[in-house]
């Protein structure tokens, strides 16, 4: 079978396709092929090893109904017309603990950039703005004992509250789709409705997948139940929250900070004026952006498709 390796991914999982004996072309090029460079040289390979930059709609798939399997190189699959795979017989793969540690260490240090304000506070130094000591101005605020409210509590989420807790002693609570009796037990957390989990939440982490149910969820109606001394972190997708009423809420002081890896446009405009907020810290959807965590994506995004090639049961399976 003959695979199409569309980014520069890893050599990783490249070396083991080629182990496998499987026939590998890989786009070398750190820019991205186009829409049209991508539906041409997918129509000449079996299988795509994709990612989420790409638009896999149903357009595209119809294009390349004759695809085998497409292995996804991240968590997140809403780049891709799942429906309209599953009636063209396509199987979709993802890679979901490969980068549990890495965005949870990004939600973290978010957290924590936000509470001092050291992106602000990094920008005066670069704009020769130290100034004088002055008692009164700068501050930020202290995390221990706070209560941590988690959005979400899967494999990352749980992660996010297993430091919070072991680092500052929060309290964690969190809102589910089903409560997690592990995490009750370990960190002592609590199931609570979504509107205790926003009037209780000194920081509230999202850490969801993108769905119908939850596109635009936290809005200005959600923000406004939220303390207004609150950090609102989103790691997870952009579009969770719609980002005009976040401007507004931070604005208006209806919340306290926000940190975002995910913005709602990607890429952000350079003049958005999150970007020159005090109390926000933004980085450019980098929570896998470790040499371990793409290393494993690349491993597990390869051994999805060995397992099919070789008729073996798909572990990562999407459904």
């Amino acid at each position: 079978m003959k695979v199409l390796v569309s980014l520069n991914f890893p050599p990783l999982g490249i070396e083991m396709l080629k182990q496998e004996g499987l026939d590998v072309t890989v786009w070398k090029n750190d820019i991205p092929m186009t829409r049209e460079e991508l539906i041409q040289t997918t129509k000449e390979h079996d299988i795509l090893l994709s990612s989420s930059i790409y638009t896999l709609d149903a357009d595209f798939l119809e294009k390349n109904k004759h695809l085998k399997l497409i292995s996804q190189f991240a968590v997140g699959y809403n780049n891709i017309a799942i429906k309209k795979a599953k009636e063209l017989g396509i199987p979709v793969t993802n890679t979901p603990n490969a980068m549990t540690d890495a965005t949870a260490d990004i939600a973290f240090g978010l957290m924590l950039a936000v509470s001092r304000k050291m992106f602000h506070m990094h920008k005066t130094i670069i704009s020769g703005d130290w100034g004088h000591f002055r008692p009164q101005a700068n501050l930020g605020m202290e995390l221990k004992g706070k209560t941590v409210g988690i959005f979400g509590m899967g494999r990352i989420g749980s992660e996010f509250a297993r430091r919070c807790r072991g680092a500052y002693n929060m309290k964690v609570i969190y809102h589910n789709r089903t409560p997690s009796p592990e995490m009750e037990n370990e960190l002592d957390a609590s199931y609570v409705s979504f509107e205790k989990l926003l009037k209780e939440s000194d920081v509230l982490s999202v850490h969801a997948g993108l769905s119908n149910e939850t596109k635009g969820l936290f809005n200005a109606d959600v923000f406004s139940k939220m303390k207004s001394s609150a950090i609102f972190i989103n790691t997870a997708r952009g579009g969770l929250h719609d980002e005009k009423s976040l401007i507004e809420a931070l604005q208006n002081k209806v919340i306290w900070g926000a940190g975002l890896d995910v913005t709602n446009p990607e890429p952000m405009n350079k003049d958005n004026p999150l970007l020159n907020m005090e109390n926000v810290a933004i980085t450019p959807h980098i929570g896998s952006a470790t040499v371990e965590a793409r290393n494993e994506m690349s491993r597990f995004a390869a051994l999805n498709i060995i397992q099919f090639s070789r008729g073996e049961p798909l572990t990562n399976l999407v459904d």
